[in-house]
């Protein structure tokens, strides 16, 4: 009997621990976000609110939520931070076609949250950024379209 040989491909693991390192070190040197950040007017709930219509809108879906300050809370940690994940079945058929590992990626998340100022931000790391170490032009070519989308989503929360 002949064994199937198989490959495997490690993605940049050692890249990504680092990320997170340097990221923690960042936050602790004064925050500095690895993604997005805008400041937006209204409550979490309400910019959350007009996320999911804008998400619907553009041709997506809100595939999950995460209620972190509900979570956090448990621990005596008192923060409003909402999480929701955007997606498309019709995207993700395409990303998943180009390479099924790309479920370490999507659905994309968007976090709102308030700060320590009191202010309520919209925050989210760039598709293109997330999906870039994939190194497959069909995964590029629809990173940019959802970059896209996700501007046009930013530009509107802060008319």
């Amino acid at each position: 009997m002949q064994m199937k040989r198989r490959t495997m491909r490690i993605l940049p693991v050692l890249a990504l621990t680092s990320a997170v390192a340097l990221t923690g070190m960042a936050w602790a040197a004064g925050h500095s976000s690895p993604g997005v950040e805008v400041e937006v007017d209204g409550s979490v709930q309400d910019v959350i609110g007009k996320l999911q219509t804008m998400v619907g809108n553009n041709g997506m879906m809100v595939m999950g939520e995460l209620h972190q300050g509900n979570v956090l809370a448990m621990t005596g940690l008192s923060v409003e931070s909402e999480s929701i994940f955007v997606g498309s079945p019709t995207v993700g058929k395409e990303l998943f076609s180009a390479d099924p590992a790309a479920g370490l990626v999507v659905p994309m998340r968007i976090n709102v949250y308030v700060n320590s100022d009191g202010q309520t931000v919209m925050a989210y790391i760039p598709p293109s950024r997330l999906l870039a170490d994939f190194k497959n032009p069909k995964i590029d070519e629809i990173a940019t379209m959802l970059d896209g989308k996700f501007q046009m989503m930013t530009q509107a929360l802060i008319r």
